[in-house]
């Protein structure tokens, strides 16, 4: 694929979260459903771990969309951490397919992305960048080969 078509995947995967994100925060009705802090409670969770699953969910979507592989790596990868506690709590609370789609579709995704952005070693994710060296001009006695 193309790199502004993967550019793009990953602009609207990010997008996707991020107003996902900003709903959680939001503190009633959405367009999209039924406030957030209702449905947690529903599902049996405090209504504060709405706040927790938004803010992983923006730092989620910020890290999908920097230019780093190790970024996007961490990002898909705390969205799949995100997305199975969506899976099951649709599961465990036998929410209709209808509403419970999105989750697993979009856990899917994420693992292909996480795969597609997998570190050559782990301690790489603990490294900082590297910092392509400044080219500096050689010295006199190494120019004049003496």
């Amino acid at each position: 694929m193309s790199k502004r078509l993967m550019s793009g995947v990953y602009w609207f995967l990010a997008l996707e979260f991020a107003l996902g994100a900003v709903t959680k925060f939001w503190p009633g009705d959405t367009v999209f459903s039924s406030a957030y802090s209702v449905k947690f409670a529903e599902w049996g969770y405090p209504s504060w771990m709405r706040f927790a699953v938004g803010a992983l969910e923006g730092v989620a979507a910020l890290l999908l969309v920097m230019p780093d592989g190790r970024a996007r790596f961490l990002g898909a990868t705390t969205l799949m951490f995100v997305l199975t506690g969506a899976v099951t709590t649709h599961i465990v609370n036998h929410d209709p397919a209808v509403e419970s789609w999105a989750a697993p579709a979009h856990l899917v995704i994420m693992g292909v992305l996480a795969l597609a952005n997998w570190p050559a070693d782990w301690r790489d994710l603990l490294r900082a960048p590297a910092v392509p060296a400044a080219r500096t001009p050689r010295a006199s006695s190494e120019v004049d080969g003496a």
